[in-house]
């Protein structure tokens, strides 16, 4: 006896899995080794780092970091900006960071965006960034812990 799916069952079945709303995180929430973070900040400087290009076959391929220092109302905190990436972080504007992750740089904490994320120009917000809470100037150490 064969039976027939009902019709929820296929809408079911047909359905994309929804996308999740996003949860957004406040600069002073940020940690070493974390990740998948999402969050609106003002851009106060920008300094381009490295800018290298080099002709491989026909083809320019062009290398350019810029670290931008970035915040919200709870801090601020160091963004390192890459290849297309330096053209939105311009000083003055908000940018909607997804997916963000924590790198560390000689003991401090960095926020980067890869491949797996977003960097977005948003409308101008009205919040005031918090200059004096620079979580890039506090450094972290490894330390690890003997099991007995």
């Amino acid at each position: 006896m064969e039976t027939q799916p009902t019709q929820t069952q296929q809408q079911s079945n047909n359905a994309k899995p929804g996308l999740r709303k996003p949860v957004f995180t406040k600069v002073d929430q940020l940690r070493p080794g974390t990740n998948g973070h999402t969050l609106i900040v003002k851009v106060l400087d920008s300094t381009t780092v490295l800018q290298k290009g080099r002709s491989q076959s026909q083809h320019l391929r062009h290398t350019r970091i810029a670290e931008c220092l970035i915040g919200d109302d709870t801090g601020t905190i160091v963004f390192t900006a890459r290849n297309d990436q330096v053209d939105l972080v311009k000083p003055g504007a908000t940018v909607i960071l997804r997916n963000a992750k924590i790198d560390m740089f000689k003991g401090t904490m960095r926020l980067a965006v890869d491949k797996w994320g977003r960097v977005e120009v948003t409308e101008p917000s009205d919040f005031v960034v918090k200059e004096d809470n620079n979580l890039s100037l506090i450094e972290y150490e490894l330390v690890n812990v003997a099991d007995e």
